[in-house]
């Protein structure tokens, strides 16, 4: 039987309505599987790296032969979205083009083989990880990459470095190692260095003045780490910036604490600094008593923590406690700001060809004697006499403490020799201790920790004891007028300084029994 021209052609529009109504696929659609790369970079890939899947095939090797480039989504991911007739196996790997051309290593430096994937589905997701990017040949060997994560308040503009304890961290130039953007908001560059190196940095955006602090401002300890040797990641945060967050207000100093303000010395060569000076509890009240005086070095660091470097001794604070308590025989402090010569200063010998300036320990030891000593004795109730004067100081501070003492013990009599740098000039102190044709009547304390670094510019135990070894072979008795000390898990930082101070003070000051 034959349908009625209006009913056949109803029946045509309905067949072809359900037709396009219908799940089945497009012939495109069951040739073609739209697939999505997401790769994981390293923490310290350049976050303007330019990424692309490269292989063999037209469809990785692109118009320009790079391949197929790599979109940065945030975070440490890079995506994109191909096309790929399915039941073809295709093989890439991932470069990277610029800032630097890189191929993708794994874990030991070596490349990484490249990758295979067929496309089975209409939609298909790959993810992988990148462990780290090097040269095409691979690389290994020490290598010590730094990730630094910076606070919301960093300019976008910043420029961030790292400063240290090091030569390849600029010996705390405030600015010495750049690091680049990277990904996920960070900041990332790569140092070598020797296997158990010893660091101590801190951040910055280029100078002191914008040295990484806490989030509310205060004061932050070094960042420490020792490396093994091959390739390493540390990874750092920084909550806030000197320059832009409001610190706390100072802790008020502890007792009597009075200033000498920009002290000129007579040698044009050395420049002007503040003394600070601190006076026992008693000082005003009893008018007739005089006292035994401990000059130290660096004073902006010994009782301020608004001057301080990096932290206070908390000079102050113990040696108030410990007079108190009747521990310390009552004592003035006198603390001699360092200058931007510090390292000439503080050295009693040059050391070229790193040091060019250095070696003039005696120039700022006249300048202590002849100049400021006088003055502090004609202006506070002290007992100036060397029976009752000491010097001390840690780092090179230590070193020139035992340097003067050595050769003015008619001046000092009482040494604190601090983590001393005897590795100056090598081991130029143990020396000058060798020479000596006599004993002088020094009372010495030397300490060292045990995780003060390595290398050719670092305190040690063994250089410590060295110097120990010497002055027993000259006939200072341990545990009687040399009391030498090493400190377990001792770091080279004024908060370990800080530490043993009140032993430092019970040992060259005791209280009279």
């Amino acid at each position: 039987m034959s349908l009625p021209r209006p009913t056949l052609l109803l029946v045509l529009a309905l067949t072809a309505l359900w037709g396009c109504a219908s799940d089945e696929p497009k012939p495109t659609e069951q040739l073609f599987s739209d697939v999505q790369f997401d790769v994981t970079v390293p923490p310290e890939t350049p976050v303007a790296a330019e990424l692309f899947l490269q292989g063999p095939s037209a469809t990785f090797g692109g118009a320009d032969g790079r391949g197929l480039a790599l979109v940065y989504q945030g975070g440490r991911q890079f995506s994109l979205k191909a096309r790929l007739p399915k039941g073809t196996a295709f093989t890439y790997a991932v470069r990277m083009a610029a800032p630097t051309a890189q191929v993708a290593l794994d874990a030991q430096g070596a490349p990484e083989p490249e990758h295979t994937f067929t496309a089975q589905e209409n939609e298909e997701r790959v993810a992988f990880t990148v462990e780290r990017f090097g040269a095409e040949g691979g690389q290994t060997g020490a290598r010590t990459v730094f990730i630094v994560q910076v606070p919301d308040i960093t300019p976008v503009d910043a420029r961030v470095w790292l400063s240290g304890n090091q030569p390849e961290l600029g010996n705390w130039n405030g600015a010495e190692v750049e690091l680049y953007k990277a990904v996920d908001n960070a900041y990332a560059g790569a140092v070598t260095f020797a296997a158990a190196t010893g660091l101590e940095f801190k951040v910055t955006r280029g100078s002191w003045d914008t040295v990484e602090k806490s989030e509310t401002g205060a004061e932050v300890a070094n960042h420490t780490f020792t490396t093994g040797g091959h390739f390493e990641r540390v990874s750092v945060g920084v909550k806030g910036w000197a320059d832009l967050t409001t610190p706390p207000p100072p802790p008020p100093l502890t007792g009597d604490v009075r200033y000498l303000r920009d002290v000129v010395p007579q040698d044009a060569t050395l420049k002007p600094r503040d003394v600070i000076i601190w006076l026992p509890p008693g000082y005003e009240a009893d008018t007739a008593r005089r006292y035994p005086v401990l000059y130290m070095h660096d004073g902006q660091n010994l009782m301020d923590v608004s001057t301080a470097f990096a932290g206070e001794w908390n000079v102050d604070e113990t040696a108030q406690a410990l007079v108190e308590s009747g521990q310390v025989e009552p004592l003035i402090i006198v603390g001699v700001y360092n200058t931007s010569d510090r390292i000439a200063e503080y050295t009693p010998v040059p050391f070229p060809p790193g040091y060019p300036d250095a070696g003039r320990a005696d120039v700022y030891g006249r300048f202590l004697i002849q100049e400021l000593k006088p003055r502090i004795d004609a202006e506070f109730r002290t007992k100036p006499q060397a029976e009752f004067t000491g010097l001390a100081g840690s780092s090179l501070g230590g070193l020139v403490s035992m340097s003067l003492g050595l050769k003015h013990p008619d001046v000092f009599t009482r040494l604190g020799v601090v983590s001393p740098s005897v590795w100056w000039a090598d081991r130029e102190i143990v020396a000058q201790v060798n020479a000596l044709a006599a004993k002088p009547a020094l009372r010495i304390w030397e300490d060292i920790g045990t995780q003060e670094g390595s290398g050719a510019e670092a305190e040690t135990v063994a250089d410590a004891q060295a110097l120990r070894d010497a002055l027993v072979a000259k006939g200072w008795v341990l545990d009687d007028d040399l009391k030498y000390t090493v400190v377990e898990g001792g770091q080279h930082n004024e908060a370990a300084w800080s530490a043993r101070f009140g032993d430092i003070l019970r040992f060259l000051y005791p209280a009279k029994q």
